[in-house]
Formats: C-alpha cells, sequence, structure tokens
C-alpha cells in the first residue's frame, strides 16, 4: 500500500498539478494539507472520477485537510481531540483496511510564527494534545501513522542553511522537544529510518529562487507505530514534483506498506 502526504497549498491552484502527479504516482492513499477549502466546495469529482474514496475537513481561505483512498474509509474523524474550542481545521483520521487495518492520521501543524507570541502559544499547546493522541495510538497496538506537514526541522541536516531557521518557531528548541516528546514515545520517522544525511528536503520557499538553489527544508513526516514500522519497505520523498508547472511549494513525502 502506498501512503503519500502533500501540502498542495491550495486546491484551486493546484487543479491541474495534483491529478497530474496522482495519474504518475499512482498512490493508494494521499494525506492533503492546506486543501483552503470549505468541504462543500472541495472539487470531490476529480479524484472520484480517480477511483478514490474522498473525505475532507476544510476551512474557508486557511489550513483544511482531507484524504484520498482507493480503498474504503472506516470511522473517520474531524479534528485533534483535547480542545473543543479549536476551529482550525488541521487533523483528520480514518481506518484503512487492505490485508491489515491501518488508522491513518493526517495533519498540518500550526506553523507558530511570529515568536514569541499566541501563535507560537497556540502551536505548542497543540503539539501537547497532538503528543496525547500519540500516547493513545500506541497503546492501541494496532498499526496507526499520523502524517503531514509537521512545521518541524527536526535537525540542523534537514535545512540547506540552518543558521537561517535558529530563531523560527520550526526550529526553536521549544518545537524540536515537543516534537522529540512525541518521537521518544516509541515512533519511527519513516524517511529518517530508510535515508541519512543532509540535502533531503520537502519544501522550498517561492522567494529567491529556492528551488533552484535547493535551499530548502524537511518538514513533511511520517511517524509509525512500531506495528506499521514492521511494515514498511520503502520511504522517498517526490522532489521533482516541485519543479513542474505551477507546483505547490510542497513536495509529496510516501511510504510503501505491506499491507
Amino acid at each position: 500500500m502506498k501512503i503519500a502526504t502533500f501540502n498542495i497549498n491550495g486546491i484551486k491552484a493546484r487543479a491541474e498539478a495534483l491529478p497530474r502527479w496522482l495519474d504518475d504516482a499512482q498512490p493508494d492513499v494521499v494525506l492533503l494539507q492546506e486543501i483552503k477549502s470549505i468541504d462543500e466546495n472541495f472539487p470531490r469529482e476529480i479524484f472520484e472520477d480517480r477511483g478514490y474514496n474522498v473525505e475532507a475537513h476544510g476551512q474557508k481561505s486557511f489550513n483544511g485537510v482531507a484524504i484520498l483512498s482507493k480503498l474504503q474509509l472506516e470511522d473517520v474523524t474531524r479534528g485533534l481531540p483535547g480542545d473543543d474550542m479549536d476551529e482550525q481545521a488541521r487533523w483528520i483520521e480514518a481506518t484503512v483496511v487492505g490485508k491489515k487495518a491501518v488508522r491513518i492520521c493526517g495533519l498540518y501543524l500550526p506553523n507558530g510564527n511570529p515568536v514569541p507570541g499566541p501563535k507560537y502559544d497556540y502551536k505548542l499547546a497543540w503539539m501537547e494534545r497532538l503528543y496525547d493522541r500519540a500516547r493513545a495510538l500506541l497503546a492501541a497496538e494496532e498499526p496507526a501513522l499520523m502524517a503531514g506537514d509537521y512545521n518541524i526541522i527536526p535537525q540542523a541536516e534537514d535545512a540547506k542553511r540552518p543558521n537561517a531557521w535558529r530563531e523560527d518557531a520550526l526550529f526553536r528548541p521549544e518545537s524540536r522537544a515537543a516534537y522529540r516528546k512525541i518521537l521518544n514515545l516509541g515512533f519511527t520517522e519513516a524517511f529518517r529510518a530508510r535515508t541519512q544525511g543532509p540535502g533531503h528536503y520537502s519544501f522550498w520557499d517561492y522567494q529567491a529562487g529556492a528551488w533552484n538553489k535547493n535551499d530548502g527544508i524537511r518538514i513533511d513526516h511520517f511517524l509509525l507505530t512500531p506495528q506499521t514500522a514492521d511494515l514498511m519497505r520503502d520511504c522517498r520523498i517526490d522532489s521533482e514534483v516541485r519543479g513542474h508547472e505551477k507546483p505547490s511549494d510542497h513536495v509529496p513525502v510516501w511510504i510503501d506498506l505491506d499491507l
């Protein structure tokens, strides 16, 4: 089973690029972030015509997450538990059944800038709620994963110019510590389990020729429970997608599971 995560930076803006990538890559399941659309306006037909079931958790103009799946989606829930007052559409999860059932959680973690300030406070509070949900997933002792745009640069090697990010919310010590706290519960970070070393990025800014300079950062991650990590056959970044026509500033990251 090929499962991908892709921050598309607006479903309307990516109305041609996303279907083109789907046709080329043929993922079984895709977790989308930043769809920037309410559910009623999400162009389901584009994906249903390609055999995907569609579940979205949208919001007008901002945020928004969705799941596309060629397999049936069961027990779909929307919103990260822990704060009933949180109106930002950043979390969706569902169970997908292949040879085994796997709980798939798609997330768009808050950016948090500027630092300090309420946006950074919200980021760290959101990560505390994510920690609680991660613990619950592990306690179930079943295949599960959390994937999406984490807005976290885990290590210096995950940025072309780490010093430029020192005071950014994506690389602040508190942000990385909150990420490690989740990881250290017992999750496997899929890409680093397969590939080591610098130069591997999933985001390049639109400004200052970042793509041409390969001035990127790696902020899109798969975190796997032990039961899922045992099933992983591969994990890669489709970096070439950034060079296509009208690209997102992110590229897809995908894993292949023996499911």
